[in-house]
């Protein structure tokens, strides 16, 4: 960890800005801790605290990241790490604490775990999210570089003058559309925050099974898990008696904006786009269809690209215009919401094996709820953090994760896999093999469709393996 000379140093803020300082009292003790929960603890007394320490600030005079060592849980032990945001974003943390870790047990038979990892990920849902947004990042630059290089040339080539207004006008649209949005609607996840916070994270699902919905349904694996989440929240929602008719939310989703390989740089290069998770449709089809066709829309759009440049604006602005600007912002959105790809296959921590991963996100303004999904050897798992005086109980809502993911597939697997797969049909299904569920309305959807020109059909799956998934959810 430490061969990253940056987490030697330390983050001083002052009135000027903020530069980076070798902490000359740098104390290896300070910052790994060792500790124990009572008794036969559990997950529950795990979360606990996870959520005094996601509650306590990290030291400002030293490093801010701390690591604490959990002796005795379970059949092994816990490991909890906390690292400022200031370091890196998502991405690159991952890829240094992966650093730490082995692909086999002993240390002499280690792999390249990063080679490996970007290898299986290459094509996956960030890097399909981030290829259009990554794309005109390196246009722009070849366009400010050719700006100053070449102004003359420039100003003497009028195709050259076309493009940039076509770039500009994308780029102006886009920030006009982000300032534009009004602000989120009320809901018991806004509101006055407080200081504490609350952790909770779901059982894991099985990658194989979320990849197969998504490729029966013809989404991605990410627009699967957010539509399990928005569908936990909805529930959640409704059993508090909330009113959700027309109430639909967003979360600021970051969207890495530079290749994987260089994660290991640290810094943080992200920007920052509007989903909007349909908490108000009932039909769990019909709401995963709708974040599909929004996370569709983001990928075709300049949104993160915008995101990047206000936030690295607002970084070089004064203190007293980042807080009202963060805030405008925030207030647009409910939740941060994020999905990191792990490895998918078993590493190791000085020679023991790691069983679960998770991760908390972290929010900002006013925003109280951060939703964490993180896939690793073979599984998928959600974490909720909440401002306690908002959502006291998180597991309330994380353990509805893998119950709404359930409907998905049970629905798909009672589609009619002749044709493509529509919340229209699926409704029909129901309603056929169960009768009229007032939790399935048949929305005015649009016509099916079939897989585009050159793409081949979703396999049809055979009866007695319906049957027999059937039969296990039952």
């Amino acid at each position: 960890f430490l061969a990253f000379p940056r987490f030697r140093q330390k983050a001083v803020d002052t009135a000027a800005g903020a530069y980076w300082e070798d902490d000359a009292d740098f104390d290896l003790d300070w910052h790994v801790r060792v500790t124990a929960l009572p008794g036969q603890a559990g997950q529950m007394e795990l979360q606990r605290l996870c959520s005094q320490l996601a509650s306590s600030p990290l030291d400002a005079s030293k490093p801010r990241w701390q690591f604490h060592l959990v002796e005795k849980f379970g059949a092994g032990s816990a490991l909890i790490v906390r690292i400022h945001h200031c370091y890196a974003d998502g991405i690159a943390l991952v890829e240094v604490l992966l650093s730490l870790t082995d692909t086999k047990p002993c240390a002499e038979h280690r792999a390249a775990l990063a080679k490996v990892w970007f290898k299986d990920d290459h094509g996956s849902v960030v890097e399909r999210l981030i290829a259009p947004a990554r794309k005109g990042i390196s246009q722009a630059m070849h366009v400010a570089e050719t700006l100053i290089d070449k102004g003359r040339e420039l100003l003497a080539d009028p195709e050259m003058l076309g493009r940039l207004a076509h770039e500009g006008s994308d780029i102006l649209r886009e920030l006009a559309h982000a300032l534009s949005l009004p602000d989120d609607p009320a809901t018991r996840f806004r509101g006055p925050l407080g200081v504490s916070k609350r952790c909770a994270w779901s059982a894991p699902l099985p990658i194989k099974e979320v990849k197969a919905v998504g490729r029966a349904l013809g989404c991605t694996v990410n627009d699967v898990l957010m539509a399990a989440a928005a569908g936990a929240l909805r529930s959640y929602l409704l059993e508090h008696g909330d009113d959700l008719d027309g109430c639909d939310i967003r979360a600021t989703v970051p969207v890495n904006l530079r290749p994987l390989e260089h994660a290991k740089k640290l810094g943080n290069h992200f920007g920052l786009v509007f989903l909007t998770l349909p908490i108000s449709e009932a039909n769990p089809l019909r709401r995963l269809e709708l974040i599909a066709a929004n996370m569709r829309e983001i990928k075709q759009s300049r949104q993160a690209v915008v995101g990047f440049g206000l936030l690295a604006a607002l970084g070089m602005s004064p203190a007293a215009l980042q807080r009202p600007a963060l805030e405008m912002f925030s207030r647009k959105a409910t939740a941060v919401a994020t999905n990191v790809p792990g490895p998918q296959l078993p590493l190791y921590l000085a020679g023991s094996q790691i069983v679960e991963q998770m991760f908390w996100v972290p929010q900002t303004g006013s925003i109280g709820m951060g939703i964490s999904i993180l896939s690793y050897n073979g599984q998928v798992h959600c974490g909720l953090i909440t401002d306690a005086l908002l959502v006291a109980d998180p597991e309330q809502i994380i353990d509805r994760f893998a119950a709404e993911f359930e409907k998905l597939l049970l629905l798909t697997l009672m589609a009619d896999w002749q044709d493509a797969i529509t919340a229209t049909g699926v409704a029909a299904s129901t309603a056929h093999f169960a009768g009229d569920l007032p939790s399935l309305p048949i929305p005015a959807a649009k016509k099916s469709t079939h897989a585009k020109p050159g793409q081949k059909p979703p396999a049809k799956v055979a009866a007695a393996e319906r049957r027999r998934r059937l039969a296990a959810l039952a």
